[in-house]
């Protein structure tokens, strides 16, 4: 099997085989066998294992791919979703079809093959190098990801900026300067609102849903002390009534040394019979019901309970 060379980013580069005496025909026929996968034009990498992660870190390689290659290399600078993957930053429901790059020399965006080009400007303070791939900084890629989408959209980008450390006043600046672009008020609602206590894309949405639909706010990540020790909630309202969003990873997340999802579901079910013990009341949803738009339809009953109680 033909060992290929790979740069600092683990990518596998045509100037670089073709160095090495390997042939346009080879790489072409480890593609074709599923031992490569081109990323762009002259760029291929060795197939990212199969795990939920796994898309995530697939466009992450495909943005340094395009932004690094022969077209875009020091003129672009990738910013929005492709910025975010680059960064760390988890977004509800990124954008895994295409680039994103942002020049400051070109007027008007463009939407070239698999490449979306924003028009600058970028200031030095909006860029960063990361392994030495220039993308927008956190606070520039949190805002240009919050105005080109919905509320959801803005408020989980926040968030999650929020609780990777982003500086809070200078998203603020950043968006004052945008005048009435458009997006911009959704943006700024949204951060009004955001919190850095929000632990995942899931509650972050799970919250947005809720202030969509006038529900009352709750507090987030409050720990109760019940008989079978802390137990924190993801969400709760006035300590009676606690809501719990169930990921598809969260017992993966909660498991301890030598256990299993099974032994971590029942320890789980053993903090909410605490809680339940102290008359609070535990709800719990699914990225299903987040999908189907039924979580303000399963609050509701229980907020409206709440508030004649």
């Amino acid at each position: 099997m033909t060992v290929f060379p790979t740069d600092s980013h683990g990518l596998i580069r045509r100037e670089a085989t073709l160095r090495l005496g390997i042939s346009d025909d080879v790489v072409a026929g480890a593609v074709r066998r599923g031992e490569l996968v081109r990323l762009a034009p002259g760029v291929c990498a060795v197939p990212v294992p199969e795990t939920d992660t796994a898309d995530d870190e697939l466009y992450r390689l495909k943005s340094i791919a395009v932004a690094t290659s022969a077209r875009d290399g020091d003129t672009s600078t990738l910013s929005h979703d492709s910025a975010a993957a680059v960064l760390g930053l988890s977004l509800l429901h990124p954008e895994r079809e295409f680039i994103h790059l942002t020049k400051t020399h070109v007027r008007g965006g463009f939407v070239r093959g698999h490449r979306i080009v924003h028009a600058g400007p970028l200031s030095p303070d909006d860029v960063t190098d990361v392994d030495g791939v220039p993308v927008t900084a956190l606070e520039r890629t949190a805002v240009d990801v919050a105005m080109a989408g919905d509320f959801e959209r803005a408020l989980v980008v926040f968030d999650r900026a929020l609780a990777l450390q982003a500086d809070l006043a200078e998203m603020t600046t950043i968006l004052d300067s945008r005048g009435r672009w458009r997006g911009v008020g959704t943006a700024r609602r949204a951060l009004l609102l955001a919190d850095a206590a929000s632990e995942s894309v899931g509650e972050s949405w799970s919250r947005a849903q809720m202030i969509a639909a006038g529900l009352p706010i709750p507090r987030l990540q409050h720990t109760f002390q019940t008989s079978d020790g802390p137990a924190r909630a993801d969400f709760d309202w006035e300590g009676k009534l606690v809501g719990e969003f169930d990921g598809l990873q969260k017992y993966g997340r909660l498991l301890r040394p030598g256990e299993t999802a099974r032994d971590a579901l029942i320890r789980e079910k053993r903090r909410e019979d605490a809680l339940r013990a102290q008359g609070i009341m535990v709800v719990r949803w699914t990225w299903a019901t987040l999908e189907r738009g039924e979580l303000v339809g399963l609050l509701r009953p229980w907020l409206t309970s709440l508030a004649a109680a």
